[in-house]
């Protein structure tokens, strides 16, 4: 039962990471800021209708209600907008192994706060898939990629302490829900429209103070608003779900560290775009991500 939990956790990867390529031309032009409320948006409609018509909302516990809030605003609302602020200066390759983070610090703080540790075959496939994630991204890039998304924009200490700040977020946000999740009395759907709602009022509150950075870059189109409109539904609707669902049976911990492929998964669809293979290393650190994977799910 436990490997259906955790495949939930690369089904939840595998949404980010086609989620992440829709996000790109969109967080770029209305900003990161605007482009988190948007989505925020449409998801919370979308998982809110969900939840009434599945009859979700009479599974939220009131006394737990508190926490999902606080999970929005540090995961979602500060979390997110940190990292469409990383990928709009630093690209999507860059921000993903910044991201990528986040299963390290899960790990830790898995292990402090849950007392959670990594043994045997868990360990080893673990270090191999953190190994080949970050290996894949840092080797990833060809030498004579000019691709735009390989610009770094602004200073770069900016795009990385923005990038690291969004895999903490992640990391908190994820580990704080845990011992709810695992009660098994909470609709995850449910759940993720009360996180989702909360950091909604949060971006809304932003843009009603008048914040300069809160507003759109640029003018919404219908282009744009289809893609935000897809990414809310896959990545924040579909995604998220799974990540809550997966908490209720699964390790935080492993959850944490096999969520985290989204980077690897990215590789194939950025072939797509770039028209060009991926360099060795991109392919090096697929294969030891894959091999990680296997290990953790086959124990």
């Amino acid at each position: 039962m436990a490997v259906a939990y955790e495949l939930m956790a690369v089904g939840a990867a595998a949404c980010w990471a086609l989620g992440s390529l829709s996000s790109a031309p969109a967080s770029s032009h209305l900003g990161a800021v605007a482009f988190s409320r948007w989505r925020m948006l449409f998801a919370s409609v979308l998982l809110g209708t969900l939840a009434w018509w599945q009859g979700g909302w009479q599974r939220l516990p009131v006394d737990g209600l508190w926490l999902l809030a606080v999970s929005g605003l540090v995961g979602i609302f500060l979390g997110d907008s940190a990292l469409f602020g990383c990928m709009n200066r630093l690209g999507p390759r860059r921000s993903g192994v910044l991201f990528a983070c986040h299963a390290l610090f899960s790990a830790l703080l898995a292990w402090a706060w849950l007392g959670e540790t990594f043994v045997g075959q868990a360990l080893v496939g673990g270090g191999l898939l953190v190994a080949g994630v970050m290996m894949a991204i840092v080797w990833g890039k060809r030498r004579d990629e000019v691709h735009v998304w390989e610009q770094v924009k602004g200073p770069l200490w900016v795009g990385v302490a923005l990038g690291l700040l969004a895999a903490l977020c992640q990391a908190v946000a994820t580990l704080m829900l845990k011992p709810l999740m695992a009660t098994g009395t909470v609709d995850p759907v449910a759940a993720s429209a009360v996180r989702m709602a909360t950091a909604l009022a949060a971006h809304s509150l932003l843009w009603l103070s008048g914040w300069r950075t809160a507003r759109c870059a640029q003018p919404m189109t219908w282009a744009m608003l289809g893609r935000t409109a897809f990414n809310a539904a896959l990545a924040m609707g579909l995604g998220m779900t799974l990540i809550l669902t997966a908490l209720q049976g699964g390790k935080a911990g492993l959850v944490a560290v096999l969520s985290s492929v989204t980077p690897v998964l990215v590789l194939p669809l950025l072939w797509l775009v770039y028209r060009r293979q991926p360099a060795p290393g991109a392919w090096a650190g697929a294969v030891l991500t894959v091999l990680g994977g296997a290990v953790i799910l086959l124990r």
